[in-house]
């Protein structure tokens, strides 16, 4: 009787350690699983982040040139031109030739 007392522990345990590991090994799987699916998304966002960074460079650009528009646009230069082109002003003395087309 303690021979077969001790077979069966055994035989328990073995069962036992079996569905430890299958567990163990289970998690092990979701958690390789989980982290691939972590690295794609990483991935993803950091070119989004290096999009944005881009776009940000260029806004960035395009706001410095609106400044000096704005700069030139409140030139002497700037006002004498489109008194010209708009109005079709000219300085006193200085001569107009058309096109007859």
């Amino acid at each position: 009787m303690a021979r077969r007392a001790a077979y069966r522990r055994k035989r328990q345990n073995g069962f036992g350690m079996l569905l430890v590991m299958t567990v163990i090994i289970m998690m092990l799987v979701v958690v390789m699983v989980k982290s691939i699916e972590l690295k794609q998304k990483l991935a993803g966002y950091q070119a989004r982040e290096a999009q944005l960074m881009e776009e940000i460079e260029k806004e960035e650009q395009r706001a410095e040139e609106i400044k000096e528009y704005e700069k030139y646009t409140q030139t002497k230069q700037y006002i004498e031109e489109v008194a010209k082109d708009k109005l079709g002003l000219v300085h006193e003395g200085e001569i107009i030739f058309k096109d007859e087309d």
